[in-house]
């Protein structure tokens, strides 16, 4: 699985590249704009084509999840620990309502413990960060890790091939897209790398 997040701050014409990169093959949009208030939240989704809103997945006011029929919503480590005990019985009531929930983990012990809880995990830092300075990679290695997991931390076309190796199923990219000077086009040129390495990932 091939998933972008999106920048923390507003981008120019966001809604517009977003809609491009789906065009161009996205599989997943993770929707994370920790400085947005609910509303525009609201006014981003607007201008996203409905017809990509089951490929986006939620950070903040998972309320939108119901309101614009998304596939899901995505717990932050934080959010997640805070849930404790009731971390079950939040993901079955999302399930029954059809809706899906990932996590966020930075150690491969935790993911195991977790269990299988949700759709996919990410796990980060593999690599070096791109878009966060001084956030060094640990080179996960994932493989015989019975969970879906998406390598993420400095990905980019550069590092996709060792990220395959170490087991991943799938990468989420940030900086590799964002930090670049036209984000589309670096997009896609993961994109045709991940389609060649990734060849038989289930998506």
């Amino acid at each position: 699985m091939l998933i972008v997040l999106t920048s923390e701050k507003e981008i120019v014409n966001e809604a517009a590249l977003i809609n491009q990169l789906f065009e161009a093959g996205l599989h997943r949009l993770h929707l994370r704009k920790p400085q947005f208030t609910k509303s525009e939240y609201s006014k981003l989704l607007d201008q996203i084509e409905p017809q990509h809103y089951k490929k986006i997945m939620l950070h903040e006011y998972h309320d939108l999840v119901n309101a614009y029929d998304l596939r899901g919503m995505h717990l932050q480590e934080k959010a997640r620990r805070d849930l404790k005990r009731n971390l079950e019985n939040f993901l079955a009531i999302n399930e029954k309502s059809g809706y899906k929930v990932s996590s966020s983990f930075h150690t491969v012990e935790e993911i195991k413990d977790c269990g299988g809880l949700f759709e996919y995990v990410l796990l980060s830092p593999v690599f070096s960060s791109i878009s966060k300075l001084g956030y060094k990679g640990k080179n996960f290695d994932v493989n015989g890790v019975d969970e879906y997991v998406i390598g993420m931390g400095g990905i980019n076309q550069d590092t996709l091939q060792a990220t395959y190796d170490l087991g991943y199923q799938g990468v989420g990219v940030l900086g590799g897209v964002w930090n670049t000077t036209k984000p589309l086009e670096s997009f896609k040129a993961i994109k045709s790398s991940y389609d060649a390495i990734f060849q038989n990932a289930i998506t």
